[in-house]
């Protein structure tokens, strides 16, 4: 990156520059937690419309007229720690100017459908003939390839083609899609360390290289022991609710005034369990006595526990878990979570400034990586729709506003 602007952040990508083309919440998650850990990101917005999620509220930052703002709380989610630049990429002029900008950037993110951004000479080939260094990476649901590579991406579909839904919901009820955007939350993980990964090639050998990631990759890919036990067996795992096809008792449970977790993962935390319920023959009975019996007998051993952790109240039960090592808890809430000494103790809810905001400013989730030689700055609340333009424009490509 060539030396415009002194680098404002102090974390380990401070003095890379991201190119953020990206919108809705796989590309800004990544962009996002790249600009947590210090790169200057600038995003790339359509004027007076800018990032699709802007406008996906309720709930919306309330104002100091007491109205609601442009800026939605899903926007807010993924979108500290940027700069924006409003600039229309379909007309010549806004598409010359993000290819200058490019030119300043060590990566370029965009999640365009496949090959959507070469009639605007902002597809990689184009832009890596200026800049063979450049790391760039492509977001689309099904990848550059394959038969599904020109379909649209979202994480419902994702989640669908990628069989996470498959194995979700209770086993009466209908596949059930995870509660928040898991796939495209996951596939901006994994674009980010492909990224990291990019970025120690280019340093070793002065070459960029193009990364291609799709949605239902990455959601496949997360299938983990689910996926490997059917590559191993053949068989199709049932949707079990919140029980695990390889661990009895470790679902949730109805206690008397509530629901708790019981996930006792080995036979000695089984033992403990039945002694804090007062079935100790439950340790020792030849049905239940290993998790491998406990699996085959599953329906059984669950009745049988289901009925004794009803005499119980919640609280009595956890802490009884927590004092003889059970792993469990309560299942908490929003307002619990946000609430809770161990949120605030790991600064997992912050503070950013935000002049739009009645209040003045905006409670977001922090970043829960804790460096100890480069933390997490938050240098930049999420910016309204075109807030940096003339900045970027005059220190990057010296035009006056």
């Amino acid at each position: 990156m060539t030396n415009d602007e002194p680098a404002l952040a102090s974390g380990p990508l401070a003095g890379l520059r991201v190119l953020d083309l990206s919108r809705i919440l796989a590309g800004p998650s990544c962009t996002q937690l790249l600009g947590d850990y210090g790169a200057d990101v600038i995003k790339i917005e359509k004027p007076g419309l800018g990032d699709d999620t802007r406008a996906w509220g309720p709930p919306f930052v309330t104002g100091a007229d007491g109205n609601p703002t442009g800026e939605s709380a899903y926007y807010l989610s993924a979108n500290r720690n940027k700069r924006s630049v409003a600039l229309d990429i379909a007309t010549p002029d806004g598409a010359a100017k993000v290819k200058a900008l490019a030119k300043h950037c060590d990566i370029v993110i965009e999640n365009f459908k496949t090959d959507g951004l070469r009639k605007y000479g902002l597809n990689h080939e184009t832009l890596r003939a200026d800049h063979p260094g450049l790391i760039y990476c492509s977001i689309t649901g099904f990848g550059q390839t394959g038969p599904n590579a020109l379909k649209p991406g979202y994480d419902l579909l994702a989640q669908a083609f990628g069989g996470i839904m498959s194995l979700t919901g209770d086993p009466s009820g209908e596949p059930m899609k995870v509660g928040v955007g898991i796939a495209d939350v996951v596939c901006g993980l994994y674009a980010t360390t492909a990224i990291l990964a990019a970025l120690r090639h280019r340093d070793q050998t002065g070459i960029g290289q193009h990364i291609d990631i799709g949605l239902a990759d990455t959601t496949v890919s997360w299938l983990v022991n689910a996926g490997t036990n059917y590559l191993m067996s053949g068989q199709e795992q049932p949707r079990l609710g919140n029980q695990h096809p390889n661990i009895v008792p470790y679902q949730v449970f109805k206690a008397a005034d509530g629901h708790l977790i019981v996930a006792a993962g080995n036979d000695a935390q089984y033992a403990r369990f039945c002694t804090i319920i007062g079935r100790t023959d439950l340790a020792s009975d030849p049905r239940f006595a290993t998790n491998v019996l406990r699996i085959e007998n599953r329906d059984e051993i669950v009745s049988i526990l289901s009925d004794e952790i009803q005499k119980y109240r919640e609280h009595d039960l956890v802490t009884a878990m927590d004092a003889n090592n059970v792993p469990g808890g309560s299942i908490n809430t929003l307002r619990e979570v946000f609430a809770s000494d161990q949120v605030a103790a790991r600064n997992m809810k912050i503070e950013m400034p935000n002049a739009n905001a009645r209040q003045g400013h905006v409670d977001l989730i922090g970043n829960p990586v804790k460096f100890s030689e480069t933390p997490v700055t938050y240098r930049h609340a999420p910016p309204t729709c075109g807030q940096h333009t003339d900045e970027i424009l005059e220190v990057l490509l010296g035009e006056n506003p």
